[in-house]
């Protein structure tokens, strides 16, 4: 079967963390091909003011991983009928490509609240769950909660191994309404297209140019 990595999210915007994950799911695991896949309604983020818009968090994913032949976007979740579920996503990709096995990549922080998610039996039904760790979290604790939700949900679970970026989407938007450069925490590409568009700088959306 071939084995196909899922790397979802907002990425508002993408940065070298996520790619850094999708690239390390990719070796570890032996992949064929890993799916960025951006979020178009999450039901966890409703509230999107001041942020980018579709097309653009899509540009920017588009960006971010030309040029590498094992990512590619996936605008399965980008629907405009209601929210984006994990579950509904891995079931319609079964069904669509039922001679593929799925690799959903998530972080360490989302293990602990993963049985508060929608459906999180059909989700560990429908693929096998790859856990990034987290320098903050004990490795004892994460061994154990790993241990933990195999046996809650009968379902497989892998750690893996990758270093830990403490980079969030959140962080860089308020360094660049504070002015601050976020270069090199995104590719270059991305830093160019986020200074062409005046992103996350403020309601006026306008581009500033000024010295890094």
């Amino acid at each position: 079967m071939k084995k196909i990595g899922i790397l979802g999210g907002t990425f508002d915007p993408i940065h070298i963390g996520h790619l850094i994950l999708g690239e390390a799911a990719y070796r570890q695991f032996h992949l064929d091909m890993v799916y960025i896949m951006p979020a178009g309604n999450p039901p966890h983020k409703q509230n999107r003011k001041g942020r980018a818009t579709d097309r653009q968090r899509c540009d920017m994913v588009r960006a971010a991983i030309d040029g590498n032949p094992h990512f590619r976007i996936s605008l399965l979740e980008m629907n405009e009928d209601g929210y984006s579920y994990t579950y509904r996503t891995l079931e319609t990709l079964n069904a669509q490509h039922p001679d593929t096995r799925f690799y959903f990549i998530i972080g360490a922080d989302s293990l602990f609240d993963f049985d508060q998610w929608k459906e999180p039996q059909r989700i560990m039904d429908a693929c096998e769950l790859v856990v990034a760790t987290r320098n903050q979290i004990d490795p004892a604790v994460f061994d154990a909660l790993l241990e933990t939700r195999k046996k809650q949900f009968r379902g497989i679970i892998h750690k893996l191994d990758t270093p830990n970026l403490d980079i969030s989407s959140r962080h860089l938007r308020n360094m660049i309404a504070n002015h601050e450069s976020v270069r090199y925490y995104v590719t270059d590409s991305v830093y160019e297209y986020i200074n062409k568009n005046g992103l996350y700088r403020g309601e006026t959306n306008e581009f500033e140019k000024r010295q890094d």
